[in-house]
């Protein structure tokens, strides 16, 4: 995974926790989520609206 070991993601968890707060990082791990199936749902190509002509 990009090279992280446990310390460097360690470092990085604590980095994030000083910043946001603990608190929100439920929310940041939600919205994370949330992001990247958003993501693979449009690289998939797959459209949820689908738009045909009136037929008359």
């Amino acid at each position: 995974m990009f090279g992280f070991g446990l310390p460097e993601l360690s470092i990085l968890l604590v980095i994030v926790t000083l910043i946001f707060g603990v608190g929100r990082l439920p929310e940041l791990g939600s919205s994370l989520g949330k992001t990247i199936r958003n993501f693979r749902k449009a690289s998939d190509g797959k459209d949820e609206i689908e738009i045909k002509p009136k037929e008359a």
